[in-house]
């Protein structure tokens, strides 16, 4: 049975134009695997260090990104990353959910590269092979304004004092 999901992408946005996204990626079941926050502090598990790493190595592998900011959460995961140079590819919105296209498109591609390589390590560890570490989607906004890349920013920085009142705190 297919399952039909509501597409993340901006109707008519282009995105093989150069420019920064926001992103949200969350653990599956939004479970608290990656670290512990104590007076607004993030402290990263084993697991943590594990996203923290891979996604501070993209940039080796993909040299037309830049990682602007990166927060990794006890169960989910912000990053404000910058495409400076997309060559040929070009990111339109997908007519009829076509995965092939999909998989020439840097910002999913880079996404699922970060969720696969850490999923696989996760679960190494954990010795929990093919377990889902992560959800099936993600969470994306375009940054057009350098004030919305400053709020974006901002919004990453603070994160962690805000776990308390977090709608993504299972305790909250």
């Amino acid at each position: 049975m297919a399952h039909d999901r509501r597409s993340i992408r901006l109707e008519s946005y282009d995105y093989s134009q150069l420019g920064a996204y926001f992103i949200t990626i969350c653990t599956q079941n939004r479970d608290c695997i990656l670290g512990d926050i104590a007076n607004g502090e993030m402290t990263l598990s084993e697991l943590g260090e594990i996203v923290r790493k891979c996604w501070n190595d993209l940039p080796h592998r993909y040299p037309k990104l830049e990682l602007d900011c990166l927060m990794v959460m006890p169960n989910h995961v912000h990053v404000i990353i910058m495409i400076t140079d997309v060559g040929a590819i070009h990111e339109l919105p997908l007519p009829h959910n076509n995965q092939t296209d999909r998989r020439r498109m840097l910002i999913p591609k880079i996404i699922g590269f970060a969720k696969m390589n850490t999923a696989k390590r996760i679960n190494q560890l954990r010795n929990t092979p093919g377990a889902r570490v992560w959800q099936r989607n993600y969470y994306e906004h375009v940054i057009r304004t350098d004030d919305d890349l400053k709020q974006f920013r901002e919004y990453v920085a603070q994160n962690s004092l805000k776990w308390d009142s977090d709608e993504e705190n299972p305790l909250y």
